[in-house]
């Protein structure tokens, strides 16, 4: 990362804060101490003197964006299976990747991220966070989950796919009954999980079929845990019943929902709980099957879930379930939530203020705002009108510091 050791002042040609229908032209952001001192008319900085500033032509400036649902210690099943990376690649190695991730994925304009488990890896997100912040690596502010909890028996590799004598990892932490559940959430806690992920669901039926894992009591015993704890619970959810469950239990977010009813959605928006939709995922598994018709019905059923929920007035934040797909292209979910029926700021909005407000973090992160940090991005055009200009990002600071800087941008001191 590059220092900024003066205040610097952003030229873009236009500039969205996440408050707006569109972006503004002739307005200027002041960058001190890494954070954001105001946005305002360019006009108003005319005669400062001892500052930087940076032009940005022809490009937008927002927020940095953030993905809500990540998995930084995966990589996409068409270059390794899911089994052969939790059985077979040491910690140690996964970790290296994920670090390299992180740098992808901030260098794509994704300044944040809550990733929601190792998939085997055990507590290794906790010391990528701690490297990040440090200044070891360079990465996305990390909101972390550590193993998950998982029913016994429920998760992966699955048992019925290997031999029964084998000795199988797994790709989370396993707990059966409130009392192992609520130790479980309290371990996790302990060792740095930022938030508590739960799977209400899983391919447990006699076919394969997605089921209920954990009961309505076993699920309020673990969220609270996790909320006398101060930490939130993301629960990963696609059957319509485990949906429900989560909702009525008190999960704060709701992870792919892919079977979800509008009887259940409007449960969510009655009760607060945020929808994290995941659509890429779908279509990347779709890609790799070659088309195969299970795959394409859970897309199928993902654009549908999308629907109910925008029908009911959920709240709908942008998480994508990176890792499943490619690290850097993050992108992809908001051109699927435009894609079934979301504007661009819609979207972005969704990437942003909205995510930012899940995290708990709305007072610091998601806007371009006086006193917030300054985690800002530039794209050449405009993306609250084309949501393809994310793929062009050509500037990204983190706290104040630039971490991407393409030609183009000419300082001027």
């Amino acid at each position: 990362m590059s220092a900024l050791p003066k205040p610097v002042l952003l030229y873009p040609d236009y500039l969205w804060t996440a408050g707006e229908s569109g972006a503004r032209s002739g307005w200027t952001v002041l960058i001190e101490d890494g954070r954001i001192t105001e946005a305002a008319p360019s006009a108003r900085f005319e005669g400062r003197h001892d500052i930087e500033r940076i032009n940005l032509p022809t490009a937008t400036l927002l927020p940095g964006l953030i993905d809500a649902h990540s998995h930084l210690f995966l990589r996409p099943y068409n270059e390794i299976s899911w089994d052969d990376q939790v059985l077979k690649e040491p910690e140690s190695y996964r970790t290296l990747r994920a670090a390299r991730h992180a740098r992808t994925t901030l260098e794509a304009g994704f300044t944040a991220l809550r990733d929601l488990g190792t998939e085997g890896a055990g507590f290794a997100d906790v010391a990528l966070k701690r490297a990040i912040a440090e200044g070891l690596v360079a990465g996305p502010r990390l909101f972390v989950a550590t193993r998950a909890i998982v029913a016994a028996h429920s998760y992966g590799p699955a048992a019925r796919h290997y031999r029964p004598d084998c000795c199988l990892p797994q790709g989370a932490e396993e707990a059966n009954g409130a009392d192992e559940i609520i130790r479980a959430v309290r371990s996790q806690a302990a060792r740095g999980a930022d938030w508590i992920k739960l799977y209400a669901d899983y391919r447990t039926g006699p076919h394969g079929e997605v089921r209920p894992t954990f009961s309505e009591s076993e699920l309020r015993a673990a969220i609270a845990a996790a909320h006398d704890s101060g930490r939130p619970v993301a629960v990963h959810a696609m059957a319509d019943e485990a949906i429900r469950r989560a909702v009525e239990a008190g999960a704060d977010t709701i992870e792919h929902g892919y079977g979800g009813t509008r009887r259940t959605f409007a449960l969510m928006a009655r009760r607060g709980a945020a929808f994290l939709p995941t659509l890429t995922a779908p279509e990347a598994i779709a890609e790799y099957a070659d088309g195969d018709e299970v795959a394409c019905e859970r897309m199928s059923l993902a654009h549908q879930a999308f629907a109910n929920a925008r029908a009911e007035a959920v709240t709908i934040g942008c998480g994508s379930d990176v890792g499943v797909f490619a690290h850097g292209t993050n992108h992809r979910e908001l051109s699927w939530m435009v894609q079934l029926g979301m504007s661009p700021v819609e979207a972005l909005t969704a990437a942003t203020a909205i995510n930012a407000r899940i995290l708990g973090k709305d007072d610091e992160l998601g806007r371009i705002r006086a006193g917030f940090h300054a985690d800002l991005i530039a794209v050449r055009g405009d993306p609250t009108r084309d949501i393809a200009a994310l793929q062009s990002v050509c500037l990204v600071m983190k706290g104040g510091r630039i971490v991407r800087h393409e030609h183009g941008i000419t300082a001027v001191r």
